[in-house]
């Protein structure tokens, strides 16, 4: 997996976050570490932090102080009580008298085993102390918030994702075209995790990456198809946008809920006023509200072409009487 052959090894090696490097570095020289919680979107480097601190500290027999535990597929109390209490609860030897707990998406642990572990951090404060690792800290109860040094970790400003996959792949031999490395970027939003993934499948066609490759790696439409069937639905032709919606499923074999996201993306690059735009995006955001509970997706999809077509007669008119 390419995401973990580039995955980097040390502080110094962290290509963003740069004011949270040198905190974590001062952590190091000092061989004291608080209680942290990491939090921030996925793929921004949370746990590769977390796992550079603890190798600067410990060394490279690092594993030996550390417990990974995904507190999302492990949420529960019984989790807290036995697996983190056992582990947290055992002194360390060495230069460093305590060892390190990384819990992931600790922000999907369950009310009650984040009670528990409050108790836990608490308690076995001297041997142990706890990086948890959030994508909303807000999730995480203010006892534990209370006791933590928190970290706001940012998505990799485009200068540095590009520099960076262009870098992987230069090393893999891979082609990519700027046009792929666009639509690796549209996709996955700033997730380089995931945009090192997507870099990861397209290569396994073995040929030059442009945007029509990675769409279809990533199970999306392409941007130009969206824009062209909102486009055809706003100038009042409802049979031929809900053609174009069905082609499009049909062709990249994408869900409904997906179809939903990238209309709501190119609704705010629509060259109409303001208000509509806002208009626009509550229809969207009803029809996307119904598919979550259940509703027929091919159904509320044409339902939402239908409420565009509605909405362009409506600017239409009031357009006509100003």
């Amino acid at each position: 997996m390419w995401a973990e052959k580039y995955r980097p090894k040390t502080l110094d090696e962290m290509v963003n976050q740069k004011e949270i490097v040198e905190r974590l570095k001062s952590f190091v020289k000092a061989k004291n570490v608080p209680h942290c919680i990491f939090a921030g979107p996925p793929g921004t480097g949370k746990t590769t932090a977390a796992l550079c601190l603890a190798r600067d500290l410990y060394g490279e027999n690092y594993r030996e102080y550390i417990m990974e535990l995904n507190a999302s597929d492990e949420r529960g109390i019984d989790v807290v009580r036995e697996t983190v209490k056992t582990f947290a609860r055992v002194r360390s030897i060495g230069e460093v008298p305590f060892k390190i707990m990384i819990l992931d998406e600790a922000d999907n642990m369950t009310a009650d085993a984040q009670q528990a572990l409050r108790r836990t951090m608490e308690r076995y404060t001297e041997t142990c102390r706890f990086i948890l690792c959030a994508n909303y800290s807000g999730k995480i109860i203010e006892p534990i918030q209370s006791r933590c040094a928190p970290f706001r970790f940012t998505y990799l400003p485009r200068e540095e994702h590009d520099k960076y996959l262009r870098y992987i792949a230069e090393n893999e031999g891979v082609s990519l075209l700027d046009e792929g490395l666009d639509a690796i970027y549209e996709v996955c939003g700033g997730d380089l995790r995931r945009a090192i993934n997507t870099l990861q499948a397209a290569a396994s066609l073995s040929k030059p990456i442009d945007a029509k490759v990675v769409y279809s790696i990533a199970g999306r439409a392409n941007p130009a198809d969206v824009r062209k069937m909102i486009d055809v639905a706003m100038k009042g032709n409802f049979i031929e946008a809900r053609k174009q919606l069905r082609e499009m499923i049909q062709k990249y074999g994408v869900a409904g809920s997906d179809i939903i996201r990238q209309i709501h993306t190119e609704i705010f690059k629509l060259d109409i006023p303001e208000p509509w735009k806002i208009k626009l995006a509550d229809i969207v955001g009803e029809i996307d509200y119904r598919l979550v509970e259940g509703a027929d997706e091919e159904v509320q999809l044409s339902a939402l072409l239908a409420k565009l077509v509605e909405a362009a007669y409506e600017m239409r008119g009031s357009t006509k009487k100003v």
